[in-house]
């Protein structure tokens, strides 16, 4: 009786190890321990400073450059668009002047006065037509025109029979640059003449009939 006991307990005992050693394998491993990161030392830290540095001072010597390049080439794009802003109207005007040439020079053997004027004739009216359409510049002012002093210079005047006063003469014709005068007219204008007391008494009376 006594070894049937002492077996039971041996098989109860072998059990407990091998449930023992089961658990063992079933729990996870245990994970090593992470190191801490390292702290940086002071010359480590300083060298990555001047690293920086280095990038930042030449990020910008590289703008300073390009900001310089691009001022340059708008100072001469600027100074190239004054310098050529007239191509286009010059290169009209040596058209005209090559018609002006050739007139010129058949004047040298011309004998009809009427040919020679109705060549100049042409070729200014070729001029006037040119620079209305393609520029928008035109003349006014023609004997007559009602005097203003925002389109008119007047060089002289003299006393008229006339209620306001008017351009009786043109020196120099005006002109328009679309809507902007570039040259005043210069003008002989007629001034009403002053009333007298006479002049009064007919204007009374004309407008008492």
């Amino acid at each position: 009786m006594s070894e049937s006991k002492k077996k039971i307990e041996e098989e109860k005992e072998a059990a407990q190890t091998a449930a023992a050693e089961e658990k063992e394998e079933a729990a996870p491993a245990e994970q090593p321990a992470q190191e801490e990161p390292k702290e940086p030392t002071l010359e480590e830290k300083y060298a990555e400073l001047e690293k920086q540095n280095a990038k930042l001072k030449d990020d910008y010597l590289r703008k300073v450059a390009d900001f310089d390049n691009y001022r340059k080439r708008m100072i001469k794009e600027k100074q190239d668009a004054f310098d050529y802003a007239n191509t286009a109207i010059l290169t009209d005007l040596v058209a005209i002047l090559d018609d002006f040439d050739r007139g010129l020079a058949a004047m040298q053997d011309a004998t009809d006065v009427k040919s020679v004027i109705d060549g100049v004739k042409m070729i200014n009216k070729q001029m006037k037509g040119f620079l209305e359409s393609k520029y928008d510049l035109s003349s006014y002012c023609e004997p007559g025109d009602a005097f203003d002093p925002n389109i008119h210079e007047a060089l002289s005047s003299v006393p008229a029979d006339v209620e306001e006063p008017v351009c009786a003469e043109v020196y120099l014709k005006g002109y328009k640059l679309k809507d902007r005068v570039i040259r005043h007219a210069k003008v002989l204008v007629n001034m009403p003449k002053p009333k007298t007391e006479e002049t009064e008494k007919e204007a009374e009376t004309s407008a008492e009939d």
